[in-house]
């Protein structure tokens, strides 16, 4: 069975957290760079991959690795590449690139060259003048950096973060991969109950639940990699089978959020009943400073307004009272993340750790409480 290089791409910061779940999915780990952790695998792994992976963007198949600090030496290497043995007659391949640190700097160029070199390749094959790309995709990076041009088959598609479950719903504040992230970096498990007082749609709570239940998030999306040309369709319809086999049905979730925004209750509680977690899950239209909370080694994990979204002094005082809230409940546990750099001040309590992490764009910290570890 042919094995590749494969490269599961991510958020700066989430490295260890990705490397980890490859690790815990059987994977044989190469080597880890900003943003990307390197392993082997066959086609078989990359189903599992795209289909467990809660913190990966994508699943990248690495053709080539080589130096070129011409763009006949880039040519000439891209030729190298079988490509008459991936790329379909019909086959809609497009190439994306991007340049850092090397002498090939002009992307646009990078772009041209290696679409030639893998047109010129595949003419070998195919008696064709023009390729008509009606077919499946296939979605080409060349990415140079330090004059080392790495050249990757995206076998994702529509990004990771993109579950499924949002088909009708539209983007939340905070991406899939984030959410998932930051509950798999707290204490929480599926014994404790988990509370977000800033649910929104509801994200970080849909995370929870299908971590609490073994759900991998892939299992309502399909993949680009299974419409290629060659691929054996059993192979993710079996990884799919095998998934749903794993899918933890007795688990007992206390999972609670509360939002102020009627329209957002409203839109969580759709999604909740789309997936079928009204058991798990329960929403309150309500102040967070209404809500009962019992000092009963909870969780709490949130993403709070941020400063862009609220003037500097309700900022403040929204910290301030969350922080007199919850500190008073002295056996939980408290996660949040957040752009504003006085957090701590306002929250009235330093953290046991803070982690940098990027939500989109914009950097945040992650703020990380720790109260006791529960006997149970």
């Amino acid at each position: 069975m042919e094995k590749y290089t494969l490269i599961a791409t991510t958020t700066f910061g989430l490295e260890a957290l990705c490397k980890r779940e490859l690790r815990d999915l059987g994977m044989e780990i190469k080597k880890v760079q900003d943003g990307r952790i390197y392993f082997e695998g066959t086609m078989e792994d990359v189903a599992k991959a795209n289909l467990w992976l809660r913190t990966a963007d994508r699943v990248l198949i690495e053709l080539g690795n080589f130096k070129a600090l011409s763009f006949e030496e880039l040519f000439n290497k891209v030729y190298e590449i079988p490509w008459e043995d991936i790329i379909p007659a019909n086959g809609n391949f497009i190439v994306n690139g991007k340049s850092i640190k090397s002498k090939l700097f002009s992307i646009s160029d990078c772009q041209r060259i290696t679409e030639k070199a893998i047109i010129k390749k595949l003419q070998t094959k195919y008696d064709i003048a023009w390729f008509e790309k009606s077919g499946a995709l296939y979605d080409i990076e060349v990415a140079l950096l330090k004059d080392y041009a790495s050249i990757t088959l995206d076998t994702t598609g529509k990004g990771l973060h993109k579950r499924g479950y949002r088909k009708k719903h539209g983007d939340a504040p905070i991406k899939e991969t984030l959410a998932a992230c930051m509950v798999m970096l707290s204490y929480w498990n599926k014994d404790r109950i988990l509370y977000d007082p800033f649910c929104g749609s509801g994200t970080i709570l849909v995370e929870a639940a299908m971590i609490g239940r073994n759900i991998a998030p892939g299992l309502e999306r399909g993949f680009a990699f299974n419409n290629w040309t060659g691929v054996n369709k059993d192979i993710l319809a079996k990884a799919k089978k095998d998934a749903l086999e794993k899918i933890d049905h007795h688990a007992n979730l206390k999972i609670y959020g509360t939002d102020i925004d009627e329209e957002m209750v409203n839109l969580s509680r759709e999604i909740v009943a789309d997936l079928g977690f009204e058991d798990d899950i329960k929403i309150f239209r309500k102040d967070f400073r209404d809500f009962d909370l019992e000092d009963s080694f909870g969780v709490m994990i949130t993403n709070p307004p941020y400063g862009e979204r609220l003037k500097i002094s309700d900022l403040a005082r929204l910290e301030r009272d969350l922080g007199e809230k919850i500190n008073k409940l002295k056996t939980w546990s408290s996660y949040i993340i957040t752009s504003d750099e006085n957090f701590e001040r306002n929250f009235k309590r330093k953290a046991d750790r803070k982690r940098k992490l990027y939500n989109g764009k914009i950097k945040v910290d992650y703020y990380q409480y720790y109260g006791p570890r529960p006997d149970f």
